[in-house]
């Protein structure tokens, strides 16, 4: 065992489980990047207001918000083979019921639609990084938080790509659009429940891999392990609230991903489907890179003798800064530079998520991280309902020039919270399993 632990195990079965990951990550996003793409031409066709358009993302996000608390318990209480196919399931059944919508009650029939595919959703992360902590020591963490995390990345590529393909240019044919999955998920529950076992418990982990995945264990007690966390447990420490207040970035990430199609159609004029999926392709590639690259960045530190804290603090300040930029997204004039902002900080976002994900893993025992991930979900669902509220009403009000203020406050938010969270955690000290500080 080296500083760093142990290298070079043999097998690399915990990369199977991660490949999971990213499948059900990409299908998670494929789900909910449809409106994002559709909006425009959903807004024309049932005769939405900017105000309608922010109340039925903001449906999503409220049950994103309720998801986040009661799955991340469910998945802590169950595990995460029974909990992720509870909740691809639900997501995948409300995704498809939005084609059943009629024009007669489409505010009504996608505000409930979206409220119960935000329910589902809620579940990937928590379920996501909770595996990542099972199967993967903690050096690698942010490197594997960052692989399945570029899972949202592809599908919010692939959303825009398929799309025209399957609906018409003058938006006849959308319901197709949310059918498209369905079948993507009903392939991974069935992989999902033949695949996964935890690492001590899986015939296909060699002796060898097992001790390097189990390299942080030093001490294992089979009781407190098994043991399940409420949430209420962890939501007085500070370390929860730490990785909660570094989820209100979530909401910069809503902005871009509910509301480009409809900046670039109001501030540039992009009207067809094809213009617009061929703006958010560029966009989520470079947050796919982002997001690996993110991950690796931590890692590349940590393999240079880094110590944990330096390593984590300093990635998420490049991602910050890689950020700041899309403050003057709506002053261009240019299509293309606004494009290139909003990519630039759609890859920073996702490389700091990858990091921040982590943090949970890093301070946190294994029993309590999909609980904290559920806590810091539902802030950061809050924290996009409020986002929507106001541009929603603001964009009516306002017009246009509401989408200055909105990319002044993403460019310069991540650059705060990382201060307030250097303030609460200094040092990246783990709780051990009786959430109290390790020495």
């Amino acid at each position: 065992m080296s500083g760093t632990g142990l290298e070079k195990p043999a097998g690399n079965y915990r990369y199977r489980i991660l490949a999971l990951l990213f499948a059900a990550t990409t299908i998670n996003y494929m789900d909910r990047s449809i409106m994002g793409v559709l909006g425009p031409t959903l807004m024309e066709k049932f005769n939405w207001s900017n105000a309608d358009y922010g109340y039925i993302n903001m449906a999503f996000k409220a049950a994103y918000a309720i998801g986040m608390v009661s799955m991340g318990g469910v998945i802590d209480r169950f595990g995460t083979k029974i909990g992720y196919t509870l909740s691809i399931a639900i997501w995948s059944i409300f995704g498809m019921l939005h084609a059943a919508v009629r024009p007669a009650f489409a505010l009504v029939g996608f505000i409930g639609a979206r409220f119960g595919l935000g329910i589902g959703e809620a579940g990937n992360f928590p379920a996501a990084v909770k595996t990542v902590a099972e199967w993967f020591p903690k050096k690698d963490r942010a490197f594997a938080t960052g692989i399945f995390n570029a899972g949202s990345n592809v599908g919010a590529v692939l959303a825009p790509a398929i799309i025209p393909l399957v609906v018409a240019s003058n938006g006849d044919n959308w319901q197709f659009a949310f059918l498209v999955t369905g079948a993507f998920s009903a392939i991974w529950v069935t992989l999902w429940l033949r695949t996964y076992k935890k690492p001590e418990e899986h015939p296909k982990v060699s002796k060898e891999e097992l001790e390097y995945i189990l390299q942080d264990n030093d001490t294992k007690d089979v009781e407190k392990e098994a043991e399940k966390l409420p949430w209420s447990r962890v939501l007085p420490l500070r370390q929860t609230w730490a990785f909660a207040i570094g989820k209100i970035t979530d909401a910069v990430w809503f902005f871009f991903m509910f509301w480009s199609g409809i900046f670039f159609k109001q501030k540039f004029g992009l009207d067809s489907i094809k213009e617009l999926g061929g703006a958010l392709v560029v966009i989520y590639l470079v947050a796919d890179f982002g997001s690996i690259g993110g991950g690796y960045l931590s890692k590349f530190f940590i393999n240079r003798g880094w110590n944990l804290n330096a390593a984590r603090k300093v990635s998420l300040l490049i991602c910050a800064l890689c950020i700041a930029p899309v403050a003057f997204a709506a002053l261009t004039s240019n299509v293309w530079i606004a494009v290139s902002l909003i990519a630039l900080a759609s890859g920073g976002h996702q490389a700091w998520s990858a990091n921040l994900f982590t943090l949970v893993s890093d301070v946190m025992p294994k029993k309590a991280v999909a609980s904290v991930v559920g806590i810091g979900g539902m802030v950061g669902a809050i924290a996009g309902m409020l986002v929507d509220f106001a541009l929603g009403t603001g964009l009516d009000s306002s017009g246009n020039s509401f989408y200055f203020w909105m990319f002044l406050v993403a460019g310069l938010l991540y650059l705060v919270i990382l201060g307030i969270i250097h303030l609460m955690l200094p040092k990246l000290k783990p709780l051990n399993e009786d959430l109290q500080l390790s020495e």
